[in-house]
């Protein structure tokens, strides 16, 4: 039987022939309500009702109507599944970004298993929410692999961890896990039979992953099986493993330590021959966590030439007899790498769960720092390349260095690419140092900041720290990006350096050597803008609100390797102390000069659907008798290549209330932002608007911002733009 083909992810309204099909009234929903065109504004007219439209629960948050992540809890489930208009919202933006090394080398890899406390928590929300203090990861450029954990029968990673792994070039799985008494009954059920059972289980986890664009599934039979199914499980393996690689590229399954050939549910702590069936029908092996050195040393024999492929597992926990977790988890890293092996680290959310929330970000960057030495890192291949350091959260929401809102937000989706965290001490005995961190305190563009912290000693003249590893090929031209701003009573002067490769055949223009002994490389200032980028440009060597400064650069390179991506502090002229600095970075962009003149797609296609209206209590001030207000929940769908955008950015006008219904275009107040976008549609939950009289209606109007891959803004007058206008029923 051949896998079902899938609809291209977040398309659904184009499927390939060969696509499950999606029923017609769903495809009416997205065009029902679009009734005419106004200045290239699409508008919709509605009459206020109080009845909802129905919405699938699965889906949306059953108190806000807000779009959530899933998951699927039996077999009926799993096989019953197909796709839905629903399901878009939780399709990833991309694949994975392109990385080196890829996963394929025989390097060893570092899988994290993320597990806290059931799973689907805040992270499950995939327009974001409003949660203070949430867990957040960021090391990312330690690390290949992303599972997410849970013990429902199929655990779907909520899309905002695939689009935040996908970006730093992580390969994402999910898992699937059968448990005790109920767990044997499902597994009897597709396996014990013929062929055709498992491999229609199989079908559908390929299918899953393939739509919603993670890149496989780590398989967990936590129970024993019958002679029957146990000699079917390989052939389920390997049958899923085929199918997989050929529809998802780079896919991957693994299996954990768990059942032996034998079929009962027995922890092996390594690969041996009890377990090797099942390493040899997929592409890797997970083991359980209480082994010690012995264990190892018996494997290498087991793994052969897959050494790799075997992933050690390691319980950040410490539960059980185990030779290193928490702090001390460093110790098993050191013995797994000895051995040439792959490290699997098991809920290292510990930091966040036992040692509190006051101090995560301390504790978590302690925790990273201690395995560092353990965990080699990747550079990134592809370009653009540009970053805020958002960490997909904050305090406030800041857009180019102005505050749009106040108040906790967690988007994980909105995390964009981390830099090579830690702290770098000089060598010699001046005492000079820099160290990196994180910092919600300020931001250019979204919720954080880079913060760097150094000094300067005084027989040094600077002091320089790498933010990124990459590996490029370079375009003839490219424009570089850094966005900064010193805090304090500082003079050094902070630059933006980077090193390339093949410096054989490496023809380089418009950059010199940081100094005569250095392979660094300071790009000359852009000193005349041209004016085809200005979009982009537009900004250069100013002073910016917020006290922000950006600085361009252009450099012309020929049969060249971009490499790592620098910054440098070095002390004013005449110094001869020892100079502390601290430095925040706001963004950081690389751009082939050649797509900034590429023109931009337009957004086209706005249609509306599940369209609901409650009530909102009157305002005090607004006297007695006073209509009272009304909250708008209702789904915005539009069309863009997705390719060409990191996101969409919502706006709303207020609009108006109480009068005749107007027809022309609403006033010059400034857009608020709502919220972002990953996919072409968008769920605005509880939005507050004018009140409608009898006979007399409002008015409210969205905007669709789409922010493009390399980093500009788009001029509001391209945005693409839908107006509301609602009236009561007459009586």
């Amino acid at each position: 039987m051949e896998a079902p083909g899938v609809p291209e992810p977040g398309v659904l309204q184009e499927l390939p022939p060969r696509a499950p099909a999606i029923p017609e009234e769903q495809r009416e929903r997205r065009a029902r309500r679009r009734i005419e065109e106004e200045q290239e504004t699409a508008v919709f007219h509605e009459v206020v009702s109080f009845t909802p439209d129905p919405m699938p629960v699965r889906y949306y948050d059953k108190d806000t109507t807000s779009p959530i992540s899933f998951y699927l809890s039996s077999l009926e489930e799993l096989l019953a599944w197909t796709p839905d208009v629903e399901d878009s919202f939780n399709v990833a933006l991309a694949p994975s970004e392109c990385r080196q090394p890829p996963l394929s080398s025989r390097r060893p890899r570092t899988l994290l298993c993320h597990d806290m406390m059931g799973g689907y928590l805040d992270d499950k929300f995939i327009q974001g929410s409003a949660v203070q203090n949430p867990y957040s990861f960021y090391h990312w450029q330690y690390i290949d692999i992303f599972v997410y954990f849970s013990h429902h029968t199929v655990t779907i990673p909520p899309v905002g961890w695939t689009n935040a792994a996908h970006r730093h070039g992580v390969c994402v799985l999910g898992t699937f896990i059968t448990e005790w008494q109920e767990g044997g009954q499902l597994c009897e059920a597709f396996l014990a039979g013929d062929e055709r059972s498992y491999r229609a289980v199989a079908d559908q986890l390929v299918l899953i992953a393939q739509f919603f664009r993670f890149d496989g599934w780590l398989i967990n039979i936590e129970n024993s099986l019958s002679l029957a199914a146990v000699g079917n499980m390989p052939h389920f393996l390997r049958y899923l493993t085929t199918q997989l690689h050929q529809q998802v590229p780079g896919g991957l399954v693994l299996w954990y330590d768990s059942v032996v050939s034998s079929g009962q549910l027995k922890w092996q702590n390594e690969l041996n021959e009890h377990n090797r069936v099942f390493f040899d029908s997929c592409d890797g092996f997970f083991t359980n966590y209480n082994w010690q050195e012995g264990h190892l040393e018996r494997m290498q024999g087991q793994a052969g030439e897959r050494q790799v492929d075997v992933y050690v597992g390691v319980d950040v926990f410490a539960r059980g007899n185990v030779v290193g977790g928490r702090f001390d988890t460093n110790k098993s890293l050191e013995l797994i790498r000895k051995h040439g092996f792959s490290a699997a680290l098991f809920a290292p959310g510990w930091v966040y769960e036992c040692l509190g929330k006051k101090d995560f970000f301390q504790n978590q960057d302690k925790f990273w720092s201690l395995l560092a030495r353990y965990l080699p890192t990747h550079s990134i291949c592809s370009l653009p390349f540009v970053t805020s350091f958002c960490m997909g959260m904050g305090a406030r929401r800041v857009c180019y260095g102005q505050e749009e809102a106040v108040g906790p937000w967690y988007h994980p989706s909105a995390q964009e690419i981390q830099p090579l965290f830690g702290e770098h001490r000089l060598e010699g005995d001046g005492g000079g140092w820099v160290k990196m961190l994180s910092c919600l305190a300020d931001a250019w563009n979204g919720g954080s900041s880079l913060l760097i912290r150094g000094v300067i000693p005084p027989e040094v003249g600077e002091v320089a720290v790498r933010l990124f590893s990459l590996q490029v090929p370079v375009p003839p031209k490219v424009f570089l990006s850094m966005v900064y701003k010193l805090e304090g009573p500082s003079n050094v002067r902070v630059a933006l350096e980077l090193t390339t490769g093949d410096v054989g055949s490496c023809h380089i223009g418009g950059i010199r050597p940081s100094n005569e002994t250095s392979s660094r490389y300071s790009p000359r200032p852009l000193r005349v803008p041209p004016t085809k980028l200005a979009r982009w440009v537009g900004r250069c060597g100013q002073q910016l609100s917020g006290g922000w400064v950006q600085r361009c650069y252009e450099v012309n390179l020929r049969g060249c390797l971009l490499g790592d991506l620098l910054v440098s502090f070095s002390r004013p002229p005449g110094s001869q102390e020892e100079e502390h600095f601290i430095c925040r970075l706001g963004e950081i962009q690389v751009v082939d000069a050649k797509s900034l003149l590429d023109p931009l797609p337009q957004v086209q296609a706005i249609s509306l659907s599940h369209v609901r209206w409650q009530p909102a209590a009157s305002s005090a001030s607004s006297g007695e008798g006073a209509p009272a207000g009304l909250r708008l929940s209702c789904t915005l769908h539009w069309s863009f290549p997705l390719s060409h955008v990191r996101c969409f950015r919502l706006h709303c006008c207020p609009g108006t209330g109480g009068g005749p219904l107007g027809r022309g275009p609403l006033g010059p107040e400034k857009p608020k932002l709502l919220g972002l976008a990953f996919v072409n549609q968008y769920r605005i939950v509880d939005l507050e608007v004018a009140a409608a009289g009898p006979g007399h209606g409002g008015r409210v109007e969205f905007l669709v911002e789409p922010v493009p891959r390399e980093g500009f803004l788009v001029p509001q007058a391209e945005w693409g733009r839908a107006a509301v206008q609602y009236s009561m029923p007459s009586t």
